[in-house]
């Protein structure tokens, strides 16, 4: 295992200092997880850990901050290219005894040897240390076998791993959903017992984990997980009330199904949009009703941007993800007839839901349709639709696109709005689409002055049609992508 040169010479001040340290955790599993499927894998965090005090740390890297009762110096550290700064988290060797608040120890105890540290973390994959001198793993819990066997298992006991931080059961959960592995049965029977004691964990920190398994390559593994773990209904109960909920006849899952469906089939990897396909439909308990005897959930879009926006406000998530996620909530039933609906009315659905969320209006309608068991993903009607948006956004022959405008004329050249103002910018117009390095304001300034006396009727109507015609080309090659008529 290769380690960067920042961390071999924090490694070498330690022991020139006269103690030991080991490079720590996750960083030692990802590294040798890379070794396993003979990848380069950069871990994010670098952990050291060593048998020197926190004031001992700290004169050996006076730079450092320990501002913790853990034990744990927080040191900067510049990289290879002597630009990047990293911070190294250097811990000195604890035992940690009762966890009253379900969260942090109550007392902590500086340990003289390693296997006394490794004994308190959380799980064998991540109770991994690396020494550097004699460049071996120090491995007590079984974490190799595990990574190879792609387990996650709780150090020792899980239940009581479990007591000392519930949140514990929500990392179990996302490192199987990042790594791609399984739970070991004890771990998840542990789990399943201590479920309830994750309502005692702040909120920040849940949303924290929640972010981490949306994100990951397999967030529905994930959902499901915390859902068969009994985590799920501490975490959002609301997608439970469509747990048994039956749907119409254009439904063949129920809405919990289709929820957690939908999330699967997402094409987006953008958290927000994974967690809008898992909500788009949360308000139809609300709302459901009868008529003739089918199911209808008329305005359940408005009933789950509420819910939404109260759900994300509760798990403390940030304005703008919850502004995001709640606009895709209440748009994902938009109206879209390839024959009836105009530019006008497709501009005022761009207004609606904002151009940044365009593309991942579209990403939520494929994981809707997926999650309803169609199996196409992308109809006719959403292609069309996708070329609309380009064409009425990017209006690629257009005024618009001149370096001069209106306001530019009245203002610094005095010249009157009307139909002869229109025509001089035709004409300015037809020429940069002859010639586009003329689209610059000092020639078209000069051009302006030189056409703005001249009788521009016949000069408009020839630049109409260059206009058209380009308009036309351009038209026929933004089709042409989408494979729309």
């Amino acid at each position: 295992m290769k380690l960067p040169e920042f961390i071999k010479n924090i490694l070498e001040k330690i022991a020139d200092s006269g103690f030991e340290s080991y490079v720590v955790g996750g960083c030692v599993r990802d590294l040798l997880i890379a070794e396993i499927k003979r990848e380069i894998i950069e871990p994010k965090d670098w952990d050291i850990t060593t048998n020197a005090k926190p004031e001992e740390i700290l004169k050996i890297f006076p730079k450092g901050k320990y501002e913790n009762k853990f034990g744990t110096v927080l040191v900067p550290i510049k990289d290879e290219d002597n630009k990047t700064e990293n911070v190294v988290e250097i811990t000195t060797y604890r035992s940690e005894r009762g966890y009253s608040d379900r969260r942090r120890p109550d007392e902590i105890e500086f340990e003289e040897k390693l296997e006394n540290d490794l004994a308190r973390r959380d799980f064998t994959v991540n109770a991994l240390a690396w020494d550097g001198k004699s460049k071996r793993v120090i491995d007590l819990f079984g974490g190799e076998k595990d990574i190879k066997k792609k387990i996650i298992r709780a150090v020792g006991e899980p239940v009581d791993r479990f007591k000392e931080d519930a949140l514990r059961m929500m990392r179990a959960v996302r490192f199987v959903s990042q790594l791609n592995f399984t739970m070991e049965p004890k771990t998840e029977r542990g789990i399943i017992k201590m479920a309830g004691s994750l309502k005692f964990i702040a909120k920040e920190r849940i949303k924290d984990e929640l972010i981490k398994i949306l994100s990951s390559d397999n967030s529905y593994n994930g959902l499901m997980m915390l859902y068969k773990l009994k985590l799920l209904q501490y975490i959002i109960p609301e997608l439970l009330q469509g747990e048994n909920m039956k749907q119409n006849h254009h439904h063949i899952y129920t809405v919990f199904k289709h929820s957690i469906l939908s999330l699967k089939f997402c094409p987006n990897k953008d958290w927000r949009v994974r967690f809008a396909a898992l909500f788009h439909d949360v308000g139809k308990p609300k709302t459901r009703n009868f008529k003739d005897g089918a199911a209808t959930f008329y305005n359940h879009e408005y009933a789950g941007e509420r819910m939404t926006r109260k759900i994300m406000k509760r798990l403390k998530f940030s304005a703008t993800d919850t502004e995001k996620v709640a606009i895709l909530v209440r748009n994902h039933m938009f109206y879209y007839d390839v024959d009836a609906v105009t530019a006008s009315s497709v501009r005022r659905l761009i207004k609606k839901v904002g151009k940044e969320n365009l593309k991942d209006l579209i990403d939520m309608r494929i994981a809707d349709r997926l999650g309803s068991g169609t199996p196409k993903a992308k109809p006719y009607k959403l292609r069309h639709l996708e070329y609309m948006f380009e064409r009425v956004q990017n209006d690629p022959v257009s005024v618009k696109c001149l370096k001069i405008d209106g306001d530019y004329l009245i203002k610094k050249m005095g010249i009157t709005p009307g139909p002869k103002m229109g025509a001089l910018l035709d004409v300015l117009l037809s020429e940069v689409i002859e010639d586009p390095k003329l689209n610059n304001l000092k020639y078209l300034v000069a051009r302006t002055v030189e056409l703005k006396d001249n009788n521009l009727e016949e000069l408009a109507l020839r630049a109409k049609d260059k206009i058209e015609i380009k308009k036309n080309q351009d038209d026929k090659k933004m089709k042409k992508g989408y494979y729309v008529k």
